[in-house]
Protein backbone atom coordinates (compact mmCIF):
# COMPACT_ATOMS: atom_id res chain seq x y z
CA UNK A 1 0.00 0.00 0.00
CA UNK A 2 1.35 3.85 -0.41
CA UNK A 3 0.32 6.97 0.63
CA UNK A 4 0.52 8.17 -3.11
CA UNK A 5 -2.39 9.84 -4.83
CA UNK A 6 -3.98 8.16 -7.37
CA UNK A 7 -3.94 9.87 -11.16
CA UNK A 8 -7.50 10.10 -12.36
CA UNK A 9 -8.41 9.21 -15.86
CA UNK A 10 -9.18 12.66 -16.99
CA UNK A 11 -5.80 13.98 -15.31
CA UNK A 12 -3.57 11.50 -17.24
CA UNK A 13 -5.65 12.33 -20.88
CA UNK A 14 -4.63 16.26 -20.38
CA UNK A 15 -1.41 15.47 -18.68
CA UNK A 16 0.65 15.37 -22.04
CA UNK A 17 -1.46 18.32 -23.37
CA UNK A 18 -0.18 20.36 -20.19
CA UNK A 19 3.41 18.92 -20.29
CA UNK A 20 4.60 19.88 -23.85
CA UNK A 21 7.29 22.41 -22.79
CA UNK A 22 8.81 19.51 -20.29
CA UNK A 23 8.35 17.12 -23.19
CA UNK A 24 10.63 19.20 -25.72
CA UNK A 25 13.78 18.30 -27.49
CA UNK A 26 15.29 21.30 -25.75
CA UNK A 27 14.05 20.17 -22.30
CA UNK A 28 14.18 16.57 -22.79
CA UNK A 29 17.70 16.10 -24.53
CA UNK A 30 19.79 16.74 -21.50
CA UNK A 31 17.94 14.29 -19.33
CA UNK A 32 18.14 11.56 -22.07
CA UNK A 33 21.83 12.04 -22.59
CA UNK A 34 22.51 11.99 -18.75
CA UNK A 35 20.46 8.91 -18.06
CA UNK A 36 21.98 7.17 -21.30
CA UNK A 37 25.20 7.14 -20.32
CA UNK A 38 24.69 6.13 -16.65
CA UNK A 39 22.58 3.18 -18.14
CA UNK A 40 25.50 2.53 -21.05
CA UNK A 41 25.19 -0.97 -22.03
CA UNK A 42 22.30 -2.43 -19.53
CA UNK A 43 18.78 -1.98 -18.49
CA UNK A 44 16.94 0.63 -17.33
CA UNK A 45 14.13 0.98 -14.68
CA UNK A 46 11.94 4.09 -14.50
CA UNK A 47 10.34 4.70 -11.00
CA UNK A 48 6.53 6.22 -11.96
CA UNK A 49 6.89 6.37 -15.85
CA UNK A 50 3.60 8.22 -16.27
CA UNK A 51 2.62 8.68 -19.42
CA UNK A 52 6.10 7.86 -21.03
CA UNK A 53 7.25 11.73 -21.30
CA UNK A 54 11.28 10.28 -20.50
CA UNK A 55 10.77 6.61 -20.30
CA UNK A 56 9.92 6.33 -24.53
CA UNK A 57 12.69 8.56 -26.06
CA UNK A 58 14.64 6.59 -23.76
CA UNK A 59 13.94 3.62 -25.01
CA UNK A 60 14.17 5.28 -28.68
CA UNK A 61 17.45 5.77 -28.17
CA UNK A 62 18.10 2.28 -27.62
CA UNK A 63 17.98 1.66 -23.81
CA UNK A 64 16.03 -0.81 -22.58
CA UNK A 65 13.14 0.49 -20.39
CA UNK A 66 11.14 -1.35 -18.06
CA UNK A 67 8.65 0.91 -16.17
CA UNK A 68 6.49 0.44 -12.68
CA UNK A 69 4.25 2.63 -12.30
CA UNK A 70 0.74 3.29 -10.15
CA UNK A 71 -2.16 4.62 -12.18
CA UNK A 72 -3.37 2.59 -14.49
CA UNK A 73 -4.27 5.62 -16.35
CA UNK A 74 -1.10 6.92 -16.65
CA UNK A 75 -0.22 3.68 -18.07
CA UNK A 76 -2.89 3.42 -20.56
CA UNK A 77 -1.59 6.96 -22.17
CA UNK A 78 1.40 5.46 -22.50
CA UNK A 79 0.52 2.23 -23.72
CA UNK A 80 -0.95 4.61 -27.01
CA UNK A 81 2.77 5.06 -27.73
CA UNK A 82 4.62 2.29 -27.38
CA UNK A 83 3.51 -1.61 -26.98
CA UNK A 84 4.06 -4.18 -23.98
CA UNK A 85 6.87 -5.83 -25.80
CA UNK A 86 8.97 -2.71 -26.56
CA UNK A 87 8.42 -1.14 -23.24
CA UNK A 88 6.92 -3.36 -20.30
CA UNK A 89 4.53 -1.28 -17.36
CA UNK A 90 3.94 -3.08 -14.14
CA UNK A 91 1.19 -1.78 -11.95
CA UNK A 92 2.21 -1.17 -8.71
CA UNK A 93 3.93 1.84 -6.30
CA UNK A 94 7.37 2.37 -6.53
CA UNK A 95 8.44 1.53 -2.59
CA UNK A 96 7.45 -2.19 -3.02
CA UNK A 97 6.82 -3.76 -6.31
CA UNK A 98 9.05 -6.15 -7.71
CA UNK A 99 10.03 -6.58 -11.64
CA UNK A 100 12.28 -9.58 -13.03
CA UNK A 101 16.01 -8.97 -13.73
CA UNK A 102 19.04 -6.45 -12.60
CA UNK A 103 19.30 -3.09 -13.90
CA UNK A 104 22.87 -0.55 -14.55
CA UNK A 105 19.96 2.22 -13.82
CA UNK A 106 17.31 2.84 -11.57
CA UNK A 107 15.61 6.48 -12.10
CA UNK A 108 13.02 8.85 -10.78
CA UNK A 109 12.41 11.92 -12.13
CA UNK A 110 10.18 15.59 -11.84
CA UNK A 111 9.90 15.61 -8.18
CA UNK A 112 7.87 12.24 -8.47
CA UNK A 113 9.43 10.80 -4.84
CA UNK A 114 7.49 13.18 -3.10
CA UNK A 115 4.30 11.78 -4.42
CA UNK A 116 5.21 8.93 -1.16
CA UNK A 117 3.93 11.20 2.04
CA UNK A 118 5.55 9.45 4.35
CA UNK A 119 9.49 9.13 4.81
CA UNK A 120 9.20 5.34 6.05
CA UNK A 121 8.16 5.08 1.95
CA UNK A 122 10.45 7.10 1.15
CA UNK A 123 13.12 4.66 2.51
CA UNK A 124 11.79 1.72 0.94
CA UNK A 125 11.54 3.83 -2.24
CA UNK A 126 15.47 3.79 -1.88
CA UNK A 127 15.57 0.45 -0.59
CA UNK A 128 13.69 -1.26 -3.79
CA UNK A 129 15.77 0.61 -5.71
CA UNK A 130 19.17 -0.98 -4.51
CA UNK A 131 17.29 -4.44 -4.45
CA UNK A 132 16.76 -3.85 -8.33
CA UNK A 133 20.21 -2.41 -9.26
CA UNK A 134 22.85 -4.71 -10.11
CA UNK A 135 26.62 -4.19 -8.85
CA UNK A 136 27.98 -0.83 -9.93
CA UNK A 137 24.08 -0.03 -11.32
CA UNK A 138 22.64 3.69 -10.00
CA UNK A 139 19.94 4.80 -8.48
CA UNK A 140 19.08 8.52 -9.99
CA UNK A 141 16.38 11.28 -8.73
CA UNK A 142 15.18 14.84 -9.60
CA UNK A 143 14.10 16.83 -6.83
CA UNK A 144 13.41 20.14 -5.93
CA UNK A 145 15.44 21.87 -3.03
CA UNK A 146 12.70 22.92 -0.32
CA UNK A 147 11.66 26.60 -1.14
CA UNK A 148 11.93 27.48 2.53
CA UNK A 149 14.25 30.64 2.35
CA UNK A 150 11.18 32.38 0.62
CA UNK A 151 8.88 31.89 3.04
CA UNK A 152 9.60 35.23 5.80
CA UNK A 153 8.17 34.33 9.37
CA UNK A 154 4.34 33.54 9.79
CA UNK A 155 3.92 32.89 6.03
CA UNK A 156 2.92 29.57 5.28
CA UNK A 157 2.82 29.99 0.91
CA UNK A 158 5.24 30.76 -1.66
CA UNK A 159 3.84 31.23 -5.60
CA UNK A 160 5.70 29.20 -8.52
CA UNK A 161 3.88 30.11 -11.25
CA UNK A 162 1.92 33.32 -12.02
CA UNK A 163 0.84 33.37 -16.04
CA UNK A 164 -1.70 34.23 -18.24
CA UNK A 165 -3.50 30.63 -17.65
CA UNK A 166 -2.14 29.21 -14.73
CA UNK A 167 -1.77 30.24 -11.36
CA UNK A 168 0.51 28.17 -8.88
CA UNK A 169 1.61 28.23 -5.24
CA UNK A 170 2.49 25.56 -2.65
CA UNK A 171 1.60 25.69 1.15
CA UNK A 172 3.78 24.36 3.62
CA UNK A 173 3.48 22.17 6.62
CA UNK A 174 6.99 22.57 8.66
CA UNK A 175 6.39 20.10 11.19
CA UNK A 176 5.10 17.25 8.94
CA UNK A 177 7.33 18.37 5.71
CA UNK A 178 4.25 18.11 3.52
CA UNK A 179 3.68 20.85 0.93
CA UNK A 180 0.34 21.28 -0.98
CA UNK A 181 1.08 22.20 -4.55
CA UNK A 182 -2.42 24.61 -5.56
CA UNK A 183 -3.18 25.23 -9.51
CA UNK A 184 -5.53 27.19 -10.88
CA UNK A 185 -5.46 26.78 -14.81
CA UNK A 186 -7.74 28.44 -17.06
CA UNK A 187 -9.00 26.25 -19.54
CA UNK A 188 -11.11 28.36 -22.21
CA UNK A 189 -11.90 31.45 -23.13
CA UNK A 190 -14.79 32.09 -20.86
CA UNK A 191 -12.34 33.01 -17.85
CA UNK A 192 -13.17 29.99 -15.81
CA UNK A 193 -10.66 28.38 -13.87
CA UNK A 194 -10.12 24.39 -12.91
CA UNK A 195 -8.55 24.16 -10.05
CA UNK A 196 -6.37 21.25 -8.72
CA UNK A 197 -4.51 20.22 -5.34
CA UNK A 198 -2.11 17.96 -4.68
CA UNK A 199 -0.08 16.67 -1.85
CA UNK A 200 3.83 15.90 -1.21
CA UNK A 201 6.73 15.26 1.00
CA UNK A 202 9.56 17.26 0.79
CA UNK A 203 12.92 15.67 1.61
CA UNK A 204 16.51 17.67 1.77
CA UNK A 205 19.49 16.48 -0.17
CA UNK A 206 21.29 14.84 2.75
CA UNK A 207 18.03 13.19 3.98
CA UNK A 208 18.00 11.52 1.00
CA UNK A 209 21.52 10.50 1.27
CA UNK A 210 20.61 9.15 4.82
CA UNK A 211 17.62 7.03 2.91
CA UNK A 212 20.45 5.99 0.37
CA UNK A 213 23.16 4.85 2.86
CA UNK A 214 20.22 2.58 4.76
CA UNK A 215 19.64 0.69 1.24
CA UNK A 216 23.61 0.44 1.00
CA UNK A 217 23.73 2.91 -1.40
CA UNK A 218 26.92 5.48 -1.20
CA UNK A 219 26.61 9.13 -3.07
CA UNK A 220 28.39 9.37 -6.30
CA UNK A 221 27.84 12.84 -7.71
CA UNK A 222 25.41 15.72 -7.29
CA UNK A 223 24.75 18.68 -9.97
CA UNK A 224 21.98 21.34 -10.05
CA UNK A 225 20.71 20.05 -13.44
CA UNK A 226 20.34 17.55 -16.35
CA UNK A 227 23.51 19.74 -18.23
CA UNK A 228 26.02 18.97 -14.91
CA UNK A 229 26.01 22.57 -13.00
CA UNK A 230 27.78 22.18 -9.90
CA UNK A 231 25.31 22.06 -6.67
CA UNK A 232 25.39 25.19 -4.85
CA UNK A 233 23.53 26.75 -2.00
CA UNK A 234 21.33 28.67 -4.77
CA UNK A 235 20.45 25.77 -6.22
CA UNK A 236 16.93 25.11 -6.71
CA UNK A 237 16.91 22.12 -7.60
CA UNK A 238 19.36 18.72 -7.76
CA UNK A 239 20.11 15.46 -9.81
CA UNK A 240 21.59 13.06 -7.66
CA UNK A 241 23.21 10.14 -8.37
CA UNK A 242 23.92 7.48 -5.63
CA UNK A 243 25.91 3.82 -6.60
CA UNK A 244 25.51 0.10 -6.03
CA UNK A 245 29.03 -0.90 -4.12
CA UNK A 246 30.27 -3.76 -6.28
Amino acid sequence: MTSSELWTRETADRYDAEETETSSAAVLGPTLAFLTELAGDGRALEFAIGTGRVGVPLRERGVPVVGIELSEHMAAVLRRKVDRSTLPVTIGDMATTVVPGAFSLVYLVYNTITNLLTQDEQVECFRNAARHLEPGGRFVIELGVPPLRFLPPGQVAVPFDVSEHHLGFDTFDLVEQILVSHHFTRDGDDGRYRREDSRHRYAWPAELDLMARTAGLELERRVADWDGAPFTQDSTKHISVWRKPT
